[in-house]
Order: C-alpha cells, then structure tokens, then sequence
C-alpha cells in the first residue's frame, strides 16, 4: 500500500467507524492507528468490518456473547467458529479480549421466552405484561422496533427497556 493510498485509508477510518475492512493489510493499519474491536462486547456490525467474518458467524458470536459466553483468546473465538486459529490470526491485531464480571454484567431476559412473572420482576406492570404474552402469540418480536410498533408504546418506554431484554 503506498504512502497516499495509506492516509486516505487513515483518514477514512478516523472519519467512518463502520467502513468495512477489505485485507489483513488493512486490518494492520486500523489497528496501528488505534481501532479495537473487544469482542465480548461486539455487535455485528463490528464482526462484519473484518475481512473473511460472514454475518452467520458474527450473529453466532454476538449471540453466544449476549448468553454469557466470554471469550479470553483467539483460540476461544476460532473454536466457537469452527475454524483454525491461523485463519483468524491476521485479525488479532484489531481484537481485544476484555474480561467483564458476570456480576457486573447487566441481567437481560429473552421478551419471546419470559413468562408473566419473570416480566413482572423486571418491573413491567402486569396489565402491559400480559400484552406483551398475548402478543407474542402471534409470532416473536424480531426487535425492539417490532416491539415498539406491535404494542404502541412510547420511545420513552423502549429506551428503559433497551438494556433488559433480549429477543434471542
């Protein structure tokens, strides 16, 4: 990569926290200017800036994440992936493995999954709880945008229950 093509990139990547990564070159770069990835926080938009990450694997990390599943390694995200830690090798630069307590870790409960009393100990009153079951019936909520449009409720209330639930 030569010298100009280099600070556009550098430039681009200070300018753009979603622009994708397209080689290890590059990953070497972003890495090298201070961008980080800690991946037990990740979200797949992250997983998805890396160079040969599909969205079905950075889905299956997020999730596993979002279940309580730490990562301390490459090794421990090359195992969950199924793949050799040399293909993910090129990527460390960019990873960073942030041990979180699962004590201070905020609880969160699946909204298609949570019985009545479950929402109720979460603070949902019981008339809207029961909304929320009925609801359901009719198919899981995909986000909190479905939520929020499948019962009328306010931003107010979505922004509450942002850090709560989950939908998978």
């Amino acid at each position: 990569m030569n010298f100009l093509r280099k600070k556009q990139l550098q430039q681009r990547l200070r300018q753009d926290p979603y622009y994708r990564l397209r080689s290890f070159e590059e990953v070497a770069l972003a890495a090298a200017i201070g961008i980080k990835i800690d991946v037990n926080q990740a979200t797949v938009d992250d997983w998805l800036r890396l160079p040969g990450i599909s969205i079905h694997q950075g889905r299956s990390l997020v999730q596993l994440t979002s279940q309580g599943v730490q990562f301390y390694s490459l090794d421990d995200v090359a195992a969950a992936l199924g793949v050799p830690r040399q293909r993910l090798q090129p990527l460390a630069a960019i990873l960073s493995f942030a041990y979180y307590a699962p004590e201070l870790a905020p609880v969160q409960i699946n909204l298609n999954r949570a019985d009545l009393g479950a929402l109720v100990d979460f603070g949902v009153e019981v008339p809207l709880a029961q909304r929320i079951i009925t609801e359901r019936q009719r198919g899981q909520y995909r986000d909190f945008a479905d939520l929020q449009s499948r019962l009328q409720l306010s931003g107010a209330q979505i922004m509450q229950w942002l850090h709560l639930f989950r939908f998978s």
